[in-house]
Parts: C-alpha cells; structure tokens; sequence
C-alpha cells in the first residue's frame, strides 16, 4: 500500500547557509557599521543566537533572518520568535529555537485533520512523523493538498513517499 510520512524537519545544512548569508549581509549594511552584532547557529539543540546593541536593530536582523531563510526554502514558521529579547550588558540578546520534529499536540492535530478530511486514508503517529497509508496514491495526494491548504501553523515537509 502507497504511504508518506508527514515530519517537521529543517535541514542543517540549510539553515546553516541561512546563517551564514546573513552574517555576510549584516556586514555589508551600513546601519549595521560600527555596531556589535553577532549570529551564530548553535547546531546541535538548532537554536539561532541573536546580539545587537538596539531593540530597533534586533527588528531588522529577524527581518534580514527571515527573508535570507525564505531564500534558501526554509518556511518561516520554523522559527519560533515568542521568547523576549533580554538585555545582557550594553546588548540585547535572543535566542530563537527552530522548530525539529513534530510535538504529540501537532502530530493529533495532524491526526485529526487528516481524519475529518473523510477520505479513505490511515494516519498514526510514530515517534516524530505522522505515517499515511492509504490504497491510492490520489488519496495520498489530497492529503497533502489539504495539509498544505489547512490553518495549521507548522513547516510540514513529506517525506519517504512509496
């Protein structure tokens, strides 16, 4: 039977190469001359690490973040923006976490939307991915194009399609 496997995953490389352009556009900006401003990618608990010197360039530096990520292919909700900047010294520091693997609250979610989608289709939950199985592969495809089209807020990637 035809399967996928539904993950929340962004690429290291990738992300790392979203890092390393910003860093390379940071320098190059001239309202960026002159002030300390550091971006570092902590790979192993996938945490960006932001420092600058304003509240107003902390602003610009998510937005250069973003834009650059969008770029490379990485979704924007990956990034989680809620914990508040923190003043340390004469900076201000942040620590964004990127979204990697799929909560048991966002895989049931999955679940059920896959479920009150009606069709002929089986979803379970394994580990950090949601496995579909179903008897044709234009059932499968729907279920992507109704994830893809549905409110839920996550970087969903398919992956291991059979």
């Amino acid at each position: 039977m035809p399967s996928f496997d539904i993950a929340c995953k962004v690429d290291l490389q990738t992300l790392d190469n979203a890092v390393n352009t910003v860093k390379k556009e940071i320098s190059n900006r001239f309202d960026f001359r002159g002030s300390p401003v550091e971006v570092s990618l902590d790979k192993k608990a996938f945490v960006v690490h932001l420092e600058v010197e304003s509240e107003m360039k902390m602003k610009q530096l998510i937005d250069v973040l973003i834009s650059r990520s969008m770029k490379q292919g990485i979704d924007p909700s990956a990034f989680n923006f809620d914990k508040d900047a923190y003043p340390s010294g004469k900076v201000i520091k942040k620590e964004v976490p990127v979204q990697n693997g799929l909560e048991q609250a966002d895989a049931k979610k999955i679940v059920k939307h896959i479920k009150d989608s009606g069709l002929k289709v089986q979803a379970q939950i394994m580990d950090d991915v949601v496995r579909v199985t179903g008897k044709k592969i234009d059932d499968l495809q729907e279920v992507i194009q109704s994830l893809k089209s549905s409110d839920i807020k996550l970087p969903l990637t398919f992956i291991n399609m059979k």
